[in-house]
């Protein structure tokens, strides 16, 4: 967001001390929001649809996201729509990576972060510092567990720390027609249940001895019962 006062250095309202009476004229209007659901519910659809809605009001974003399926640095949704976005990587502090655009003469009004689950929750400390201390807004969009139905670190922050929580709405279902709301992660036929955390791979139909992720219901998962062979690998998939 442009500065109310063009000889004050915008990268000052990211200082953890701001200076004397520096923005406090201001009311804060950056907000913190965490957009989550099980696989498959639409949340990088959503992500997309959200930044389109801001451009198109004449807003500057900036799309981040860690670990996308794709494998690229992409925000890619599974109904085919897809944009470029900068890969956070371990360590990376992202309140340079806006000071870095506001040096570069560059507009920031709002951060897109899909795959905000594999954020750490010192990354997700500094989203918040952006939306309260440069009146950001900041919209996440991830996984709350992982395939051991354990919230993800980044997640865990994100519940404590994020203004708004939204559970994306769109329902997924088990193959038993119930909803579905745990990510199992599935290997050779079987639901697996130790393991890595971060371990990127999709819903699509794969050999075997690869890894892939089936959402079940809480009775499903527990039972580790992936259903009927023609739903199995087909769950959902929409490319």
């Amino acid at each position: 967001m442009e500065p109310d006062n063009p000889a004050q250095d915008p990268t000052d309202a990211l200082s953890s001390v701001p200076a004397t009476g520096a923005g406090r004229a201001l009311s804060p209007t950056g907000r913190l929001r965490f957009f989550f659901g099980p696989m498959d519910c639409g949340k990088s659809t959503l992500a997309l649809q959200i930044d389109h809605n801001q451009a198109r009001q004449g807003r500057r974003g900036l799309l981040l996201v860690r670990h996308d399926r794709s494998g690229a640095p992409t925000i890619s949704s599974r109904m085919g729509l897809a944009r470029t976005a900068l890969e956070v990587h371990e360590g990376m502090d992202l309140r340079e990576v806006v000071r870095d655009r506001w040096a570069r003469g560059a507009r920031v009004d709002y951060l897109i972060v899909d795959e905000a689950q594999f954020l750490s929750p010192d990354q997700v400390d500094q989203l918040a510092e952006l939306a309260d201390d440069a009146q950001l807004d900041v919209y996440c969009f991830g996984l709350a567990t992982d395939f051991r139905s354990t919230l993800f670190p980044g997640s865990r922050r994100l519940f404590e720390l994020a203004d708004e929580l939204h559970a994306i709405q769109v329902e997924v279902l088990c193959w038993c027609g119930r909803p579905g709301r745990f990510n199992a992660r599935v290997h050779d036929g079987e639901v697996v249940r130790a393991g890595d955390t971060v371990l990127v791979a999709d819903t699509a139909v794969v050999v075997a001895d690869e890894v892939r992720y089936q959402v079940l219901c809480r009775t499903h998962y527990r039972t580790g019962d992936l259903g009927p062979a023609t739903v199995t690998g087909r769950q959902l998939s929409l490319t």
